[in-house]
């Protein structure tokens, strides 16, 4: 269930983000590019989860 939430959230703000700098540069949103920047988003967020940032065993 963490993987959906986090695959939503960073849709979320991956649209914004899309939306804002779009609107900005004059261009259309681009719903295309914005999955493709959420996708990368999760799998960051799931990278630095899951292997870079665990927390020490002691």
């Amino acid at each position: 269930m963490r993987f959906f939430w986090t695959f939503i959230w960073a849709l979320a703000v991956g649209s914004v983000i899309s939306y804002i700098l779009s609107s900005m540069a004059g261009n259309p949103f681009n719903v295309v590019h914005t999955l493709a920047l959420a996708i990368i988003f999760t799998l960051a967020i799931y990278l630095l989860g899951e292997g870079v940032l665990k927390e020490q065993e002691e």
